[in-house]
C-alpha cells in the first residue's frame, strides 16, 4: 500500500495544578519541533470552565502564540463553537492570526455540547446546530471581504466588514464530529474538511462515515473533484519498547480519561437527568477507565513502538484518513513528551513519498519499498 499521511500535533491538556508555571512550554516547544520537522499543523481547542482542556479556553489566543514561534506549519482551531460567539468576532480574531502567521490558519467548527459553555450565549443551546450552519456561512462571507448587516448602539442598521483583512482569500474550515453520519454528510455538502475522534464511533463506524462524507462531497453543488480531507485525533506517545510505553502512559492516560468522565456524563440536553460521576462506584469508574485505556492502547491510538504504529497508520490510510492529529499532552511530563517526538517524527518520515518514488509501509511493518 502506498502511504502518504499528514501528521499534526493536537493539544487538549487538563489544567494540572502540578505545574504552576511554564504551563505552555509543551505547546510552544512542541510547535517549534513540528514546524522544523515537516509536520502539517498544530491544533488547539476551545474549552471553558472545566479542568479538562482547561489550558485552552480560546484557540485564537493559543494560535497567536504558536504563530509567533513558527514559520511554516499550519495553525488550526480544534474547535470553535460558533453558537457561543458573534461571527464578526470569530472572523476578526482569526484574521489577526492569519496575518501573524502569513496565511497559515484553519478553523474547525463544532455545534457544542457542554451546557455550561453556553454561559457565553444564554439561550443558544437548543439552536446550536442551526446557529453553527448560519454562522459558518457568515464567517466565510466576512472572510472574503463581504459586509454584514448589524444594528448599532443607536438602533440604526449599519454594514460592517472585518479588519484587518486576512491573508488567505478563503478560510480553510473543518466540521467537527464524534460520529454522527449526518454531520459527516453536512461537511461534504459544505465542501469542508472533517475533524473526528474515536469517542462516539469504532473503526468500522468511522470507515462508513468517511464513505458517506466522500459521497456527499462529490454530490454537492459546484463539486470540483476535490476528494476532501479527514483528520483523526489520536492519543499519541511512541518509544522503544511496547511494555515500557504501556506502563509509562497507563497512569497519566487513565487519569486523563477519568478527568473527562464527569464532564461527559453530566453534560446532557436540558430536561434530561444528568448522570453524575459520584453516582458510580469506584469499581464502576475503574472499569470504564480501564476499558477505555485498553481500547486506545490496543487499537485506537499511536501508543507503543514505531513498528506497531506503522500498522495503525497503514489501517488508517486504508480507511481514507488523510491526517492524524496526535494528542500528545495527556499528562506525561513535558520533557518526556518532547523526547518522544523523535519517535513520532520517525513514523512521519516513513509515510512520506520521496522525490522520484513513493514510500510504502508493507504489511504494517518497518520494511520500506521504493516504487517508481
Amino acid at each position: 500500500m502506498v502511504c502518504d499521511m499528514d501528521f499534526s500535533l493536537f493539544y487538549f491538556a487538563s489544567d494540572s495544578r502540578e505545574y504552576a508555571t511554564d504551563r505552555y512550554r509543551l505547546l510552544l516547544e512542541g510547535a517549534r519541533f513540528a514546524d522544523q520537522n515537516g509536520f502539517a499543523a498544530v491544533w488547539t481547542p476551545e474549552r471553558h470552565f472545566h479542568q479538562f482542556g482547561g489550558l485552552y479556553p480560546n484557540p485564537s489566543l493559543t494560535s497567536a502564540a504558536v504563530a509567533a514561534v513558527t514559520e511554516r506549519i499550519k495553525i488550526r482551531a480544534g474547535s470553535v463553537v460558533p453558537a457561543l460567539h458573534h461571527p464578526l468576532r470569530i472572523a476578526e480574531e482569526w484574521s489577526v492570526v492569519d496575518n501573524l502567521s502569513n496565511g497559515r490558519v484553519g478553523v474547525a467548527f463544532a455545534s457544542g455540547w457542554n451546557t455550561i459553555d453556553f454561559a457565553f450565549s444564554q439561550g443558544s443551546f437548543a439552536d446550536r446546530r442551526s446557529l453553527m450552519d448560519e454562522r459558518i456561512e457568515q464567517v466565510r462571507s466576512l472572510w472574503r471581504g463581504e459586509t454584514m448587516s448589524v444594528v448599532d448602539g443607536s438602533g440604526n442598521t449599519q454594514q460592517v466588514r472585518i479588519f484587518p483583512s486576512p491573508i488567505q482569500a478563503e478560510l480553510p474550515i473543518w466540521i467537527t464530529t464524534v460520529g454522527n453520519v449526518e454531520t459527516f454528510r453536512k461537511a461534504g455538502h459544505l465542501g469542508a474538511s472533517v475533524l473526528t475522534y474515536l469517542l462516539g464511533q469504532n473503526l468500522n463506524d468511522l470507515a462508513e462515515n468517511i464513505a458517506a462524507y466522500r459521497a456527499a462531497l462529490a454530490q454537492r453543488d459546484g463539486a470540483d473533484g476535490w476528494p476532501g480531507h479527514v483528520t483523526l485525533m489520536v492519543h499519541t506517545y511512541l518509544g522503544e519498547e511496547e511494555d515500557e510505553v504501556r506502563e509509562l502512559v497507563r497512569g497519566p492516560l487513565s487519569d486523563y480519561i477519568q478527568s473527562s468522565l464527569d464532564l461527559r456524563l453530566s453534560s446532557q440536553v436540558p430536561g434530561a437527568r444528568p448522570v453524575e460521576l459520584v453516582e458510580l462506584s469506584p469499581d464502576d469508574v475503574g472499569f470504564i477507565v480501564e476499558q477505555a485505556f485498553n481500547r486506545y492502547f490496543n487499537r485506537g491510538a499511536l501508543l507503543g513502538t514505531v513498528e506497531k504504529a506503522c500498522g495503525m497508520v497503514d489501517h488508517f490510510i486504508s480507511m481514507g484518513i488523510d491526517e492524524l492529529a496526535c494528542l500528545i499532552d495527556f499528562g506525561l511530563p513535558a520533557p518526556v513528551v518532547l523526547s518522544g517526538l523523535d519517535y513520532l517524527n520517525k513514523l512521519r518520515e516513513l509515510t512520506q513519498a520521496p522525490v522520484g518514488g513513493k514510500l510504502a509501509l508493507c504489511g504494517g511493518c518497518l520494511s520500506v519499498c521504493m516504487r517508481a
